[in-house]
């Protein structure tokens, strides 16, 4: 859902929407603090390198058929959008009514502020998806990726006193593992390290030039999270941009860091690849991509029942190829060095690699 890339002195870019804000300032006091609760089980790896239901098994194939059946799959497309509305509602998510909030304001007027009409999409990306006819291209799935964001917290520490305390601990988890691996802005220090990431900053602390550069290649997911920003009257805002993160035509060896977040699941292999080679290109020496997503070696995903793993692979067109790709590899061959991978909850990884100076 988000990939930022932060640069020091002219700007920081996302490749998706919903991005969180990782602008870097001096005279800063990182601050991460613990959540209440005694926190989530460490996160546990299953027995295999990728669940049974992906790839090429026989178990997979037998899916796959199940979901070329058009009849068969119109049903499971309902089904899964309807398990999803109603796991999240169940947790205390008020799905429809933040649906409406935005469906009813006024974005459709930062809609054509932000939209690049000369914009060629990829093949891939005009598919169906996510149960949605129109994929990421539509109203609707904009509106609705908030909640759905939310309920994937949810899910991902069910044990969680709250949703908010489920989102911290998630963002937290992945935020802490990009600031242990990325060189540290003039003027701040880590205090403590536990789930939550917060900055607080000094009275007399000066504006950086640091900016933060949103990019996505669905206009809609884009006037929602700057609709959503605007609100908050923030100083700089972040600069959202319309293009293929591909192919971002940003300049080379410009940003300090670039973060994927749950992007690379909804991509086939070789948009995956490129994604990875223009995050190489863009990023200065010694700087850093740090990507978070599901984990293929993830037990609880390893473990899924059919009837779950069914209806997600019926909404997630290239999960299979996300699954075979093997990740790291794809960073190294780009030209990345220090490549690490870590669970940072039951469900998902954070990759973190470099560009060698």
């Amino acid at each position: 859902m988000a990939t930022i890339l932060t640069r020091a002195g002219v700007g920081a870019s996302s490749l998706r929407s919903g991005c969180g804000d990782v602008r870097r300032r001096r005279n800063a006091v990182v601050v991460v603090a613990a959540a209440t609760g005694t926190g989530p089980a460490v996160p546990q790896e299953g027995s295999v390198e990728r669940p049974a239901w992906s790839g090429e098994t026989p178990l997979s194939r037998l899916v796959g058929a199940l979901i070329a059946f058009k009849p068969l799959y119109s049903l499971m497309k309902l089904a899964s959008r309807e398990v999803i509305i109603r796991t999240a509602e169940k947790s205390n998510i008020p799905w429809r009514e933040m649906t409406k909030q935005v469906l009813e304001s006024d974005v459709y007027e930062v809609f054509d502020r932000i939209r690049d009409l000369n914009l060629v999409y990829p093949d891939y990306y005009l598919n169906p998806f996510h149960a949605y006819d129109e994929g990421n291209l539509s109203w609707l799935a904009a509106a609705e990726a908030e909640p759905a964001t939310m309920s994937i917290a949810k899910r991902a520490i069910p044990e969680a006193g709250s949703i908010e305390e489920a989102n911290q601990i998630v963002r937290g988890n992945w935020l802490n593992r990009t600031w242990e691996v990325i060189e540290q802005p003039y003027g701040c220090k880590p205090v403590g390290c536990k789930w939550v990431f917060k900055k607080k900053f000094r009275p007399d602390a000066k504006e950086s030039s640091t900016r933060i550069v949103g990019l996505d290649l669905s206009p809609y997911f884009l006037a929602v999270a700057a609709h959503k920003e605007e609100k908050l009257f923030r100083k700089n805002l972040i600069r959202w941009v319309h293009a293929n993160g591909e192919d971002t035509g940003l300049p080379s060896n410009s940003f300090d860091l670039i973060s994927l977040a749950y992007v690379c699941h909804e991509c086939p292999a070789r948009a995956i690849t490129g994604l990875v080679n223009e995050a190489f290109r863009l990023l200065r020496p010694g700087g850093t991509i740090a990507l978070t997503d599901n984990s293929p070696k993830s037990k609880v995903l390893q473990e899924l029942s059919p009837v779950l793993f069914t209806l997600m692979k019926s909404t997630e067109p290239f999960l299979d190829e996300y699954y075979m790709l093997d990740l790291e590899e794809t960073m190294k061959q780009a030209g990345f060095v220090n490549v690490h991978s870590i669970l940072t909850d039951p469900r998902h990884r954070t990759v973190t690699a470099t560009v060698p100076f």
